[in-house]
Protein backbone atom coordinates (compact mmCIF):
# COMPACT_ATOMS: atom_id res chain seq x y z
CA UNK A 1 0.00 0.00 0.00
CA UNK A 2 1.26 3.47 -0.80
CA UNK A 3 -0.08 6.98 -0.26
CA UNK A 4 0.81 10.17 -2.06
CA UNK A 5 1.28 13.40 -0.06
CA UNK A 6 -1.29 16.10 -0.71
CA UNK A 7 -0.15 19.57 -1.81
CA UNK A 8 -0.48 22.41 0.71
CA UNK A 9 -3.70 24.45 0.77
CA UNK A 10 -4.90 27.45 2.77
CA UNK A 11 -5.67 26.44 6.34
CA UNK A 12 -9.32 25.42 6.64
CA UNK A 13 -11.13 22.66 8.42
CA UNK A 14 -12.06 19.79 6.11
CA UNK A 15 -15.80 19.32 6.64
CA UNK A 16 -16.58 16.90 3.80
CA UNK A 17 -14.51 14.28 1.98
CA UNK A 18 -15.40 12.55 -1.28
CA UNK A 19 -14.33 8.90 -1.36
CA UNK A 20 -13.85 7.15 -4.71
CA UNK A 21 -12.76 3.56 -5.32
CA UNK A 22 -10.78 3.43 -8.59
CA UNK A 23 -9.71 0.50 -10.72
CA UNK A 24 -8.52 0.79 -14.32
CA UNK A 25 -10.46 3.94 -15.23
CA UNK A 26 -7.96 5.59 -17.56
CA UNK A 27 -10.71 6.54 -20.02
CA UNK A 28 -12.99 8.21 -17.48
CA UNK A 29 -11.03 9.28 -14.41
CA UNK A 30 -10.09 12.63 -15.97
CA UNK A 31 -13.71 13.65 -16.50
CA UNK A 32 -14.58 12.43 -13.00
CA UNK A 33 -11.86 14.53 -11.36
CA UNK A 34 -12.63 17.63 -13.41
CA UNK A 35 -16.27 17.42 -12.32
CA UNK A 36 -15.26 17.12 -8.67
CA UNK A 37 -12.84 20.02 -8.99
CA UNK A 38 -15.69 22.19 -10.30
CA UNK A 39 -17.76 21.99 -7.10
CA UNK A 40 -19.28 25.34 -6.21
CA UNK A 41 -20.93 26.98 -3.21
CA UNK A 42 -18.44 25.65 -0.64
CA UNK A 43 -16.03 27.28 1.79
CA UNK A 44 -12.59 27.15 0.13
CA UNK A 45 -10.49 24.37 1.64
CA UNK A 46 -13.44 22.63 3.31
CA UNK A 47 -13.68 19.75 0.80
CA UNK A 48 -11.21 16.89 0.46
CA UNK A 49 -10.93 13.93 -1.90
CA UNK A 50 -9.72 10.36 -1.32
CA UNK A 51 -8.84 8.25 -4.36
CA UNK A 52 -8.46 4.58 -3.48
CA UNK A 53 -6.63 3.06 -6.44
CA UNK A 54 -6.84 -0.71 -6.20
CA UNK A 55 -5.30 -3.27 -8.52
CA UNK A 56 -4.80 -0.78 -11.35
CA UNK A 57 -2.94 -2.19 -14.37
CA UNK A 58 -3.57 0.63 -16.86
CA UNK A 59 -2.56 4.29 -16.99
CA UNK A 60 -4.97 5.41 -14.25
CA UNK A 61 -2.27 6.08 -11.58
CA UNK A 62 -0.22 8.15 -14.04
CA UNK A 63 -3.26 10.17 -15.12
CA UNK A 64 -4.19 10.85 -11.50
CA UNK A 65 -0.63 11.86 -10.63
CA UNK A 66 -0.55 14.25 -13.56
CA UNK A 67 -3.76 15.97 -12.48
CA UNK A 68 -3.02 16.44 -8.78
CA UNK A 69 -1.00 19.64 -9.10
CA UNK A 70 -3.87 21.36 -10.89
CA UNK A 71 -6.62 20.36 -8.44
CA UNK A 72 -8.14 23.11 -6.31
CA UNK A 73 -8.84 20.82 -3.33
CA UNK A 74 -6.61 18.57 -1.22
CA UNK A 75 -6.39 15.02 -2.55
CA UNK A 76 -5.15 11.88 -0.82
CA UNK A 77 -4.27 8.99 -3.12
CA UNK A 78 -3.92 5.46 -1.79
CA UNK A 79 -2.64 2.70 -4.07
CA UNK A 80 -3.26 -0.95 -3.13
CA UNK A 81 -2.81 -4.33 -4.74
CA UNK A 82 -5.00 -6.95 -3.10
CA UNK A 83 -6.02 -10.29 -4.59
CA UNK A 84 -9.25 -10.44 -2.58
CA UNK A 85 -10.56 -7.07 -3.79
CA UNK A 86 -14.25 -6.56 -4.59
CA UNK A 87 -16.51 -3.56 -5.07
CA UNK A 88 -17.77 -3.38 -1.50
CA UNK A 89 -14.30 -3.79 -0.02
CA UNK A 90 -12.87 -1.04 -2.24
CA UNK A 91 -15.68 1.39 -1.40
CA UNK A 92 -15.33 0.56 2.30
CA UNK A 93 -11.59 1.23 2.24
CA UNK A 94 -12.10 4.54 0.44
CA UNK A 95 -14.82 5.64 2.87
CA UNK A 96 -12.82 4.47 5.88
CA UNK A 97 -9.93 6.67 4.72
CA UNK A 98 -12.34 9.59 4.36
CA UNK A 99 -13.74 8.97 7.85
CA UNK A 100 -10.24 8.82 9.34
CA UNK A 101 -9.38 12.13 7.67
CA UNK A 102 -12.50 13.86 8.97
CA UNK A 103 -12.05 12.52 12.50
CA UNK A 104 -8.49 13.80 12.53
CA UNK A 105 -9.84 17.25 11.64
CA UNK A 106 -12.18 17.38 14.61
CA UNK A 107 -15.84 16.74 15.39
CA UNK A 108 -18.35 15.72 12.72
CA UNK A 109 -18.09 15.85 8.98
CA UNK A 110 -19.64 14.23 5.93
CA UNK A 111 -18.38 11.39 3.75
CA UNK A 112 -19.55 11.45 0.13
CA UNK A 113 -19.24 8.48 -2.22
CA UNK A 114 -19.20 8.39 -6.00
CA UNK A 115 -17.59 6.30 -8.74
CA UNK A 116 -14.58 6.85 -10.95
CA UNK A 117 -16.68 6.48 -14.11
CA UNK A 118 -19.32 8.98 -12.94
CA UNK A 119 -19.62 12.75 -13.31
CA UNK A 120 -21.11 14.82 -10.52
CA UNK A 121 -22.74 18.21 -11.23
CA UNK A 122 -21.14 21.40 -9.80
CA UNK A 123 -23.71 21.60 -6.99
CA UNK A 124 -23.53 17.92 -5.99
CA UNK A 125 -21.68 18.43 -2.72
CA UNK A 126 -23.63 21.59 -1.90
CA UNK A 127 -27.00 19.86 -2.37
CA UNK A 128 -25.92 16.87 -0.28
CA UNK A 129 -24.71 19.11 2.53
CA UNK A 130 -27.94 21.11 2.41
CA UNK A 131 -29.94 17.92 2.96
CA UNK A 132 -27.63 16.96 5.81
CA UNK A 133 -28.03 20.42 7.37
CA UNK A 134 -31.81 19.97 7.16
CA UNK A 135 -31.56 16.97 9.47
CA UNK A 136 -30.54 13.93 7.42
CA UNK A 137 -27.92 11.49 8.68
CA UNK A 138 -27.42 10.28 5.11
CA UNK A 139 -28.46 11.27 1.61
CA UNK A 140 -29.10 8.93 -1.31
CA UNK A 141 -29.21 10.58 -4.72
CA UNK A 142 -30.45 9.50 -8.14
CA UNK A 143 -28.52 8.62 -11.28
CA UNK A 144 -28.97 9.07 -15.00
CA UNK A 145 -27.10 7.36 -17.82
CA UNK A 146 -24.59 9.25 -19.90
CA UNK A 147 -26.68 10.44 -22.87
CA UNK A 148 -24.07 9.74 -25.55
CA UNK A 149 -23.42 6.22 -24.30
CA UNK A 150 -27.11 5.51 -23.74
CA UNK A 151 -27.84 6.47 -27.36
CA UNK A 152 -25.78 3.46 -28.47
CA UNK A 153 -27.94 0.99 -26.54
CA UNK A 154 -30.87 -0.91 -28.10
CA UNK A 155 -33.94 1.39 -28.06
CA UNK A 156 -35.91 -1.19 -26.08
CA UNK A 157 -33.60 -0.76 -23.09
CA UNK A 158 -34.20 2.96 -22.34
CA UNK A 159 -37.89 2.42 -23.11
CA UNK A 160 -38.03 -0.28 -20.45
CA UNK A 161 -36.08 1.96 -18.09
CA UNK A 162 -38.67 4.71 -18.46
CA UNK A 163 -41.47 2.29 -17.59
CA UNK A 164 -39.58 1.00 -14.57
CA UNK A 165 -38.90 4.54 -13.38
CA UNK A 166 -42.55 5.51 -13.82
CA UNK A 167 -43.81 2.51 -11.88
CA UNK A 168 -41.16 2.97 -9.19
CA UNK A 169 -42.27 6.59 -8.71
CA UNK A 170 -45.89 5.49 -8.30
CA UNK A 171 -44.96 2.83 -5.75
CA UNK A 172 -42.73 5.28 -3.88
CA UNK A 173 -45.52 7.84 -3.62
CA UNK A 174 -47.93 5.18 -2.39
CA UNK A 175 -45.38 4.02 0.19
CA UNK A 176 -44.71 7.58 1.35
CA UNK A 177 -48.44 8.21 1.83
CA UNK A 178 -49.36 4.90 3.48
CA UNK A 179 -46.27 4.49 5.68
CA UNK A 180 -44.80 8.01 5.80
CA UNK A 181 -41.29 8.70 7.01
CA UNK A 182 -41.12 12.27 8.37
CA UNK A 183 -37.41 12.32 7.55
CA UNK A 184 -37.98 11.35 3.91
CA UNK A 185 -41.25 12.91 2.72
CA UNK A 186 -42.63 12.73 -0.78
CA UNK A 187 -41.30 13.63 -3.33
CA UNK A 188 -38.52 11.11 -2.84
CA UNK A 189 -37.18 8.03 -4.61
CA UNK A 190 -35.76 4.61 -3.72
CA UNK A 191 -32.43 4.55 -5.56
CA UNK A 192 -29.52 3.29 -3.47
CA UNK A 193 -26.26 3.39 -5.42
CA UNK A 194 -22.69 4.08 -4.44
CA UNK A 195 -22.35 6.63 -7.23
CA UNK A 196 -24.17 9.18 -5.06
CA UNK A 197 -24.25 8.67 -1.32
CA UNK A 198 -23.51 11.00 1.57
CA UNK A 199 -23.36 10.08 5.25
CA UNK A 200 -22.22 11.68 8.48
CA UNK A 201 -19.11 10.18 10.03
CA UNK A 202 -21.04 9.32 13.19
CA UNK A 203 -23.76 7.46 11.27
CA UNK A 204 -21.13 5.68 9.17
CA UNK A 205 -19.35 4.43 12.29
CA UNK A 206 -22.62 3.56 14.04
CA UNK A 207 -23.52 0.92 11.43
CA UNK A 208 -20.00 -0.43 11.11
CA UNK A 209 -19.16 1.26 7.84
CA UNK A 210 -19.77 0.13 4.28
CA UNK A 211 -20.20 -3.67 4.18
CA UNK A 212 -17.34 -5.29 2.20
CA UNK A 213 -19.72 -7.22 -0.05
CA UNK A 214 -18.90 -8.20 -3.62
CA UNK A 215 -22.35 -7.08 -4.78
CA UNK A 216 -25.04 -4.76 -3.41
CA UNK A 217 -22.93 -3.10 -0.75
CA UNK A 218 -24.63 0.27 -1.31
CA UNK A 219 -28.15 -1.07 -0.84
CA UNK A 220 -27.10 -3.06 2.22
CA UNK A 221 -25.48 0.05 3.71
CA UNK A 222 -28.60 2.21 3.31
CA UNK A 223 -30.75 -0.63 4.68
CA UNK A 224 -28.49 -0.81 7.74
CA UNK A 225 -28.83 2.94 8.29
CA UNK A 226 -32.62 2.70 8.20
CA UNK A 227 -32.71 -0.38 10.41
CA UNK A 228 -30.69 1.51 13.02
CA UNK A 229 -33.23 4.32 13.05
CA UNK A 230 -31.02 6.80 11.23
CA UNK A 231 -32.51 9.47 8.98
CA UNK A 232 -31.98 8.81 5.27
CA UNK A 233 -33.15 11.38 2.75
CA UNK A 234 -33.68 10.08 -0.78
CA UNK A 235 -33.22 13.47 -2.43
CA UNK A 236 -34.71 13.92 -5.88
CA UNK A 237 -32.58 17.00 -6.57
CA UNK A 238 -29.26 15.13 -6.19
CA UNK A 239 -28.46 13.55 -9.56
CA UNK A 240 -25.21 12.04 -10.89
CA UNK A 241 -24.37 10.96 -14.43
CA UNK A 242 -23.14 7.36 -14.66
CA UNK A 243 -21.65 5.34 -17.48
CA UNK A 244 -23.84 3.27 -19.79
CA UNK A 245 -20.96 1.00 -20.80
CA UNK A 246 -21.51 -2.74 -21.16
CA UNK A 247 -18.23 -3.83 -19.57
CA UNK A 248 -17.71 -2.63 -16.02
CA UNK A 249 -15.16 -3.13 -13.27
CA UNK A 250 -17.45 -4.66 -10.64
CA UNK A 251 -19.27 -7.95 -11.32
CA UNK A 252 -23.01 -7.48 -10.90
CA UNK A 253 -22.79 -3.70 -11.20
CA UNK A 254 -24.61 -1.30 -13.51
CA UNK A 255 -22.69 -2.45 -16.59
CA UNK A 256 -23.61 -6.09 -16.00
CA UNK A 257 -27.25 -5.12 -15.47
CA UNK A 258 -27.34 -3.18 -18.74
CA UNK A 259 -25.63 -5.97 -20.66
CA UNK A 260 -27.88 -8.69 -19.23
CA UNK A 261 -30.99 -6.74 -20.18
CA UNK A 262 -29.64 -6.31 -23.70
CA UNK A 263 -29.11 -10.07 -23.89
CA UNK A 264 -32.31 -11.01 -21.99
CA UNK A 265 -34.95 -8.36 -22.71
CA UNK A 266 -37.57 -10.25 -20.65
CA UNK A 267 -35.42 -10.48 -17.50
CA UNK A 268 -37.40 -9.73 -14.34
CA UNK A 269 -37.47 -6.23 -12.91
CA UNK A 270 -35.93 -5.26 -9.59
CA UNK A 271 -37.60 -7.10 -6.69
CA UNK A 272 -39.15 -3.90 -5.38
CA UNK A 273 -41.25 -3.56 -8.55
CA UNK A 274 -43.87 -6.04 -7.46
CA UNK A 275 -47.57 -6.14 -8.39
CA UNK A 276 -49.49 -3.23 -6.90
CA UNK A 277 -51.72 -5.32 -4.57
CA UNK A 278 -48.61 -6.91 -3.05
CA UNK A 279 -46.95 -3.52 -2.66
CA UNK A 280 -49.98 -1.95 -0.97
CA UNK A 281 -50.27 -4.97 1.33
CA UNK A 282 -46.60 -4.55 2.26
CA UNK A 283 -46.85 -0.80 2.95
CA UNK A 284 -49.98 -1.26 5.05
CA UNK A 285 -48.33 -3.92 7.17
CA UNK A 286 -45.20 -1.80 7.61
CA UNK A 287 -47.35 1.00 8.97
CA UNK A 288 -49.19 -1.38 11.29
CA UNK A 289 -46.04 -3.10 12.57
CA UNK A 290 -44.33 0.23 13.11
CA UNK A 291 -47.21 1.39 15.32
CA UNK A 292 -47.31 -1.90 17.25
CA UNK A 293 -43.57 -1.66 17.87
CA UNK A 294 -43.80 1.96 19.00
CA UNK A 295 -46.50 1.02 21.49
CA UNK A 296 -44.62 -2.02 22.76
CA UNK A 297 -47.44 -4.28 21.59
CA UNK A 298 -45.58 -6.69 19.29
CA UNK A 299 -44.95 -9.05 22.19
CA UNK A 300 -48.33 -8.62 23.92
CA UNK A 301 -50.51 -9.35 20.91
CA UNK A 302 -49.16 -11.89 18.44
CA UNK A 303 -52.12 -11.79 16.07
CA UNK A 304 -49.89 -9.93 13.60
CA UNK A 305 -47.54 -12.91 13.45
CA UNK A 306 -50.34 -15.40 12.78
CA UNK A 307 -51.73 -13.22 10.02
CA UNK A 308 -48.30 -12.97 8.41
CA UNK A 309 -47.52 -16.68 8.80
CA UNK A 310 -44.59 -16.11 11.16
CA UNK A 311 -43.92 -18.96 13.66
CA UNK A 312 -44.42 -18.02 17.35
CA UNK A 313 -40.77 -18.47 18.32
CA UNK A 314 -39.62 -16.21 15.48
CA UNK A 315 -42.33 -13.69 16.35
CA UNK A 316 -41.09 -13.52 19.94
CA UNK A 317 -37.54 -12.92 18.74
CA UNK A 318 -38.69 -10.12 16.43
CA UNK A 319 -40.78 -8.53 19.19
CA UNK A 320 -37.68 -8.24 21.38
CA UNK A 321 -35.69 -6.23 18.81
CA UNK A 322 -35.44 -2.67 20.17
CA UNK A 323 -34.90 -0.96 16.79
CA UNK A 324 -38.13 -0.59 14.82
CA UNK A 325 -36.45 -0.62 11.41
CA UNK A 326 -34.59 -3.82 12.18
CA UNK A 327 -37.71 -5.48 13.63
CA UNK A 328 -39.70 -4.63 10.51
CA UNK A 329 -36.96 -5.93 8.23
CA UNK A 330 -36.82 -9.21 10.16
CA UNK A 331 -40.61 -9.55 10.01
CA UNK A 332 -40.59 -9.08 6.23
CA UNK A 333 -37.90 -11.72 5.82
CA UNK A 334 -39.77 -14.18 8.06
CA UNK A 335 -43.23 -13.78 6.52
CA UNK A 336 -44.15 -15.87 3.46
CA UNK A 337 -46.94 -13.38 2.81
CA UNK A 338 -44.39 -10.57 2.41
CA UNK A 339 -42.13 -12.39 -0.04
CA UNK A 340 -41.30 -10.37 -3.14
CA UNK A 341 -42.62 -11.45 -6.53
CA UNK A 342 -41.06 -9.09 -9.10
CA UNK A 343 -42.74 -8.21 -12.36
CA UNK A 344 -41.67 -9.00 -15.88
CA UNK A 345 -41.18 -5.99 -18.17
CA UNK A 346 -44.31 -6.81 -20.19
CA UNK A 347 -46.43 -6.35 -17.06
CA UNK A 348 -45.24 -2.82 -16.34
CA UNK A 349 -47.68 -0.89 -18.53
CA UNK A 350 -50.69 -2.62 -16.99
CA UNK A 351 -49.43 -2.14 -13.46
CA UNK A 352 -48.77 1.54 -14.12
CA UNK A 353 -52.38 2.04 -15.19
CA UNK A 354 -53.65 0.21 -12.09
CA UNK A 355 -51.32 2.20 -9.80
CA UNK A 356 -52.35 5.53 -11.29
CA UNK A 357 -55.99 4.73 -10.58
CA UNK A 358 -55.31 3.38 -7.09
CA UNK A 359 -53.24 6.41 -6.11
CA UNK A 360 -56.32 8.61 -6.37
CA UNK A 361 -57.79 6.72 -3.42
CA UNK A 362 -54.47 6.57 -1.55
CA UNK A 363 -54.00 10.33 -1.89
CA UNK A 364 -57.55 11.02 -0.68
CA UNK A 365 -57.06 8.77 2.36
CA UNK A 366 -53.77 10.47 3.20
CA UNK A 367 -55.37 13.90 2.88
CA UNK A 368 -58.16 12.86 5.26
CA UNK A 369 -55.61 11.60 7.82
CA UNK A 370 -53.72 14.88 7.58
CA UNK A 371 -56.97 16.78 8.05
CA UNK A 372 -57.82 14.83 11.21
CA UNK A 373 -54.33 15.46 12.57
CA UNK A 374 -54.56 19.18 11.85
CA UNK A 375 -57.87 19.41 13.69
CA UNK A 376 -56.57 17.39 16.63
Amino acid sequence: MSSSPEPSFPAARIEAVIAIPVRNEAERIGACLRAIDAQAGLVPGSLGLVLFLNNCTDATPAIVAGMLAGMSLPVRVVEVTFSGANAGWARREAMNAAADWLEAEGEGGTILSTDADSRVPPDWVERNLAAMAAGADAVAGRVELDADEAALLPPSLPARGRLEDAYSDLLTEAEALIDPDPNDPWPCHRTTIGATLAVSVSAYRQVGGMPPMALGEDGAFVAALLQHGLRVRHAVDVVVTISARLTGRAPGGVADTIRSRCELPDALCDARLEPLPSALFRYGWRRRLRRLHAGGRLARNTAWARLLGIPPEEARRIAEIPLAGLALAQAERASPRLAYHPLGPKELSGQIAVAEAALVTVRDAAARRRGKTAWG
